[in-house]
């Protein structure tokens, strides 16, 4: 509200500043062009924020070598499992402050943020020091070879855990802005992230000679630089709540109602990453060349599916308020238009990086060894991928609706009855050049759960039965 003393114009820019800053109404306008506006900002945000895991695999595959190459891409599932449950409690915060966000709830907004917060700075110091106690064991356990590439992944992890809370508080930002539609903010402090990690990463590993502990710690100061720039220009612009790291203000009623929605994801995550555990226990079983191409390999594969993830992204946020506004028919008609736009992009993702992989892999590491188990990977995996982008629709949008036990079951069905176990069995009877099939033979099982799920219905029922939360915050 404006104060006596204020200019008009400035009254009306400050209003301006706001309604941008406020995020995207999804329930109302096009759903193809709302999708697209939001995804096409979100995509953006993903390549930087994907960019910035890259970086760190090309510098030290260029100027450290092949084995810290593998080493700083076979800790991620390690690091991944640990922080599934937190993780996943943040999509059910993000799902909460949508739902929120369209019932014009502002209240219950601004206390899902102040509890996520609290529960942000509460979980990172029991996960620190759990993953410096077990980085070794974990890594011995998945078959990294002791030639080196062992310890340099155990430097690289303790170091990567050691910054857990700025990594928390990074993430907690990006997930409150996409609860609320503001996928432009989002992509300013992944753009700060990267500048900050590409130059350091470059200062320690040219200027200093650190090697891998360099590109850990310029990963981690990293996300410390974009975390504390996020929360002072959240706090400067945004009037719907006010980020407080420490004030440690908790809801305990929504803590639980995020913790419901997110449990599940928790889960899916978990089960996820020790299924690339054990995935990558069979890649570590031949030598630390064909590690060296799965990991730069599988840079490039989450690279390329970004827009599939941007647009899934989309579909929970769209989702989301549109459980909150009661409006079942334009929840059917976001996911027809999420579908579409994915299944195309999937077309021109393939089309760009297919013909080109051998050159993207030389990006990492030009040794023909390297390079060829990492073409082999792309070759495998890109022509499936509209196979993900079902998979990947379906369930945003069935999470945006609170149904978040589907995904989770149909993930753990693909990895572990299909990917897993396919992986395995097929180097055992055709040999280590076909493993990668198993991830397409995932996909086609995970898809039809997902689908078969929303095209039940069942999901509508929460839509009804979604209540807002207008009780008052409690300190704790």
């Amino acid at each position: 509200m404006a104060t006596s003393g204020k200019d008009r114009k400035q009254v009306e820019k400050e209003k301006k500043i706001e309604k941008v800053l406020a995020g995207v109404d999804m329930t109302r306008g096009n759903p193809y062009v709302l999708l697209l506006k939001f995804s096409s900002l979100m995509l953006i945000g993903n390549v930087f924020q994907q960019f910035y895991n890259m970086v760190d695999s090309i510098v030290v595959g260029n100027f450290v070598g092949e084995k810290a190459l593998a080493a700083v891409g076979t800790g991620f599932p390690i690091m991944f499992m640990l922080v599934s449950l937190f993780l996943g409690i943040g999509i059910g915060a993000t799902i909460l402050i949508s739902q929120f966000y369209g019932a014009k709830d502002n209240a219950s907004v601004a206390q899902t943020v102040d509890t996520m917060y609290t529960a942000s700075m509460v979980v990172s110091i029991p996960l620190t020091v759990i993953g410096v106690l077990v980085s070794r064991p974990l890594l011995t356990l998945i078959n990294v070879p002791d030639d080196g590439t062992l310890d340099m992944a155990v430097q690289y992890l303790v170091i990567i855990f050691i910054g857990m809370l700025p990594q928390f508080g990074f993430n907690v930002n990006l997930g409150i802005l996409q609860g609320l539609g503001d996928s432009k903010t989002s992509l300013l402090f992944l753009i700060v992230a990267n500048i900050a990690n590409i130059g350091l990463d470059l200062l320690f590993t040219l200027v200093f000679h650190w090697g891998v502990i360099g590109v850990a710690v310029a990963t981690v100061m990293a996300q410390f630089i974009a975390w504390i720039y996020g929360i002072i220009y959240i706090n400067r612009h945004y009037t719907l709540f006010r980020i407080r790291p420490f004030g440690f203000s908790f809801r305990k009623d929504l803590f639980c109602r995020a913790l419901k929605l997110g449990l599940p994801s928790s889960v899916q995550n978990m089960l996820f990453s020790i299924g690339a555990i054990v995935f990558q226990r069979l890649v570590n079983g031949y030598g630390s060349d064909f590690m060296a191409g799965f990991n730069g390999a599988n840079k490039i594969d989450t690279f390329a599916f970004m827009p599939l993830q941007s647009f899934a992204n989309a579909s929970t946020t769209f989702t989301g308020q549109n459980v909150g506004a009661k409006d079942v028919g334009r929840i059917k008609r976001g996911v027809t238009a999420a579908l579409v736009i994915s299944c195309a992009a999937c077309v021109i993702i393939c089309a760009l990086i297919y013909p080109l992989s051998d050159f993207f892999m030389k990006l990492f590491n030009d040794k023909p060894a390297v390079v060829e188990s990492g073409v082999l990977y792309l070759r495998s995996v890109l022509p499936f991928y509209p196979l993900l982008a079902l998979l990947f629709i379906y369930s945003g949008a069935l999470r945006g609706t609170g149904e978040t036990m589907v995904p989770m079951i149909a993930s753990f069905i693909a990895l572990w009855f299909a990917r897993v176990p396919s992986a395995y069995l097929i180097a055992d009877r055709f040999g280590r050049d076909f493993i990668y099939l198993s991830y397409p033979i995932g996909w086609v099982i995970g898809s039809a759960v997902v689908a078969a799920a929303y095209y039940s219905g069942r999901w509508e029922r929460k839509v009804f039965k979604f209540q807002p939360a207008h009780a008052p915050a409690t300190e704790g």
